[in-house]
């Protein structure tokens, strides 16, 4: 779990005096971020994670309002994880990211049943990122495998990606139904290039690869077929924290209630619908669904 606290200067930064700004804090962590979103919109979604003691009813609620089912693991020691998110003019943002209690999540923390009546296992990057996480990620994947679940990752953190060892990320995550990429996550996993070779790159690992481009829109790509560009929904953008993550938990709500093998018709029509749903979350602060439901 996350604490976002979102920064918007109202004017020019003064150096070493007070500059007003907009300051909001709110729930947030890809993954919960995510859930949220596919709960929202439909879907039946368990999310487990950890949390600072403080924190642990404010986050059930914000999860369990919109129809998340909230599996919270209480740190005796740690606060919640915290981001402080500086929002450029643009709405484009910059974070300082403190992971603390996600550090500490371990196999322990999980439900024993956690995947007994799942379809799906959605993991996001951050989860791979170090050592002790690391061995909950590959223990799940290992369970998910097992099961024959499909499993679906969002990478996450471009920055966090380029710290692991070339090519470790594609192998741990091979064979995943879906991937999820921004630009800077697909250059360090594939190379930078243009984002339709990118994509096709990206499919030599994935079933499906639906590529963030802001506000160029997205790219859908399948192995053996051209990659399809579905734009972006025009709007203002005031805050683009989360709209990565909407597109994501949007894409999922469609891709889960649909038929078994989506063809690529099906896979771009999720993708529309969830570039729209991203555009409305850059018009507002926060990243998560404003009303239940």
């Amino acid at each position: 779990m996350i604490n976002d606290v979102l920064v918007k200067p109202l004017d020019g930064i003064t150096p070493d005096s007070d500059t007003p700004a907009e300051i909001r804090a709110r729930p947030g962590g890809a993954a919960a971020n995510q859930a949220a979103w596919m709960a929202h919109l439909g879907a039946g979604v368990t999310f487990a994670g950890r949390v600072g003691a403080g924190d642990e009813a404010y986050h059930r609620h914000e999860l369990t309002r919109v129809g998340v089912r909230a599996h919270l693991a209480v740190d005796p020691a740690a606060d919640t994880g915290s981001i402080v998110i500086m929002v450029a003019p643009d709405g484009e943002r910059t974070m300082f990211t403190d992971r603390a209690a996600n550090h500490n999540l371990r196999k322990d923390d999980l439900p024993v049943r956690l995947l007994d009546d799942a379809d799906v296992l959605h993991l996001t990057g951050y989860t791979f990122c170090e050592p002790p996480l690391l061995e909950v990620a590959l223990w799940l994947l290992a369970q998910a495998r097992s099961r024959d679940l499909a499993v679906t990752i969002d990478p996450g953190s471009a920055a966090f990606l380029a710290r692991m060892e070339p090519g470790a990320f594609l192998h741990w995550t091979d064979g995943a139904a879906v991937c999820f990429p921004n630009r800077d996550e697909a250059a360090v996993l594939v190379g930078q290039a243009d984002p339709a070779t990118m994509a096709t790159r990206l499919t030599r690992h994935y079933r499906v690869v639906a590529l963030k481009l802001g506000a160029a829109g997205a790219m859908v790509a399948v192995p053996g077929q051209a990659p399809v560009r579905v734009a972006a929904h025009p709007a203002q953008a005031r805050d683009t924290t989360g709209a990565g993550d909407a597109f994501c938990g949007a894409f999922m709500s469609r891709w889960l209630a649909g038929a078994p093998d989506p063809q690529i018709t099906d896979l771009i029509a999720a993708a529309e619908f969830a570039a729209g749903i991203a555009a409305s979350v850059v018009t507002r602060f926060g990243a998560r669904p404003t009303t239940p439901g």
